[in-house]
């Protein structure tokens, strides 16, 4: 394989995901309430469907003009293509997917004692979604890849740690600051209680 070194499309990021659907009120009803995406405002197009959006990708959704005819999926199978979500907790989404009677297909992924959990399961229109912990796993460059994507990851690395450390100089700025104040606060209120001299009642006791 040629190979291809930057960035030759000059891409940034993944910015949505477009799906047919039979039924959009059921799809919609599916990614705000499974899966947490919010409307959106959609451009005044020609054809049904609805924008989402979350987790800093967009969800498309598009009415299909011939419902009857899409393909049906029912068997859930892991090695079909599919849409991969990071989750906080794997106990709490299989929770939910059972309180909301949804089907999955459980696995577990070992490599080098790290293990990596994963949940399977259909959309409405039979688009597989996965649910995991990928983020166990670290990014390991290929050999054949390792300098440009080595440089990718770096820069990425550099990129939060130069984040990191400007919150943490920020932090304390903001430590710094507050204890000066607090230290003028101090020295203001010992001012204020202080032993006022008067003179007045001193030359009062002494006549």
């Amino acid at each position: 394989m040629k190979e291809i070194k930057g960035n030759p499309l000059s891409l940034k990021s993944l910015n949505h995901i477009s799906i047919l659907c039979r039924s959009l009120d059921e799809a919609l009803d599916f990614y705000q309430n499974v899966l947490g995406f919010f409307p959106i405002r959609r451009p005044s197009f020609d054809f049904n469907g609805a924008w989402l959006f979350n987790y800093g990708i967009g969800i498309h959704l598009l009415q299909s003009e011939d419902p009857e005819n899409l393909p049906k999926i029912s068997h859930i199978n892991p090695k079909d293509n599919h849409i991969s979500f990071q989750c906080e907790s794997m106990a709490t989404v299989e929770k939910k997917l059972k309180d909301m009677k949804i089907e999955y297909v459980k696995s577990r992924v070992e490599e080098g004692g790290i293990y990596v959990d994963q949940l399977f399961f259909h959309d409405p229109d039979g688009s597989m979604i996965e649910i995991c912990n990928c983020d166990n796993l670290p990014v390991i460059p290929l050999a054949g890849d390792t300098i440009r994507s080595c440089s990718l990851v770096n820069c990425n690395f550099q990129q939060q740690a130069q984040q990191q450390q400007q919150q943490i100089q920020q932090a304390v700025q903001m430590t710094t600051q507050q204890q000066q104040v607090t230290c003028l606060s101090s020295v203001h209120m010992k001012e204020d209680y202080l032993p006022v001299h008067n003179t007045n009642l001193e030359s009062t006791s002494v006549l």
